[in-house]
């Protein structure tokens, strides 16, 4: 029995998935979620050892977290992706379970961005141009979603994928602000895929 994901009206995203030796294609097909943040070329990809996840989060800036981050707010956008062992039985397997993000920080003395990707294993990045930060924020590469040991073939799988805007404590602030709600929608509606390895 597939798991129900609860909250707000959620639509998914179902594509037949291909295996070519090294590589999966999945339809490139886009589901707009209710602010217009949506998940875009997603695509699994194995190496010899792992399985990767490549994807894109498409209108992920609006004009108030813009105007948040060039006032020097740290924000992050929080991806969760969860793969599963899908079967005919009662419960799906949870393979495992990523939660992981991309933050931002604009230097208004030094007028340069610095983005920081949790799933990277490199140095922070930094640049003066927003366009090219934006893109560092946004384009997930290289997520390593399991070793390919913990696979096996010809069994059925499914990747469900989120992306949103985290939480940030405001200056001179004592509450939390969600910017995916209210007046800072930035939140993907989950992208559900199967595939068969």
């Amino acid at each position: 029995m597939s798991m129900t994901i609860k909250g707000a009206v959620t639509k998914c995203l179902f594509a037949v998935v291909f295996f070519i030796p090294g590589i999966f294609f999945i339809a490139p097909t886009v589901v707009l979620a209710h602010d217009n943040a949506a998940l875009s070329h997603i695509r699994l990809v194995n190496t010899r050892d792992d399985l990767l996840a490549y994807f894109k989060v498409e209108n992920a800036f609006n004009e108030k977290n813009t105007q948040a981050i060039e006032n020097g707010i740290s924000t992050s956008f929080t991806f969760y992706v969860t793969l599963y062992k899908t079967s005919s039985s009662l419960f799906d397997k949870k393979i495992t379970d990523i939660k992981t993000r991309a933050t931002i920080k604009y230097n208004s003395m030094k007028q340069e961005y610095t983005v920081v990707c949790q799933w990277k294993d490199a140095p922070a990045l930094t640049t003066k141009s927003f366009d090219e930060a934006k893109t560092w924020m946004t384009e997930i590469d290289n997520l390593k979603v399991v070793p390919l040991n913990r696979l096996v073939k010809g069994d059925k799988y499914q990747i469900r994928i989120k992306a949103e805007l985290e939480k940030v404590t405001l200056p001179l602030s004592l509450h939390y602000v969600f910017f995916f709600v209210s007046y800072w929608d930035v939140e993907t509606d989950w992208y559900v895929t199967n595939f068969t390895y």
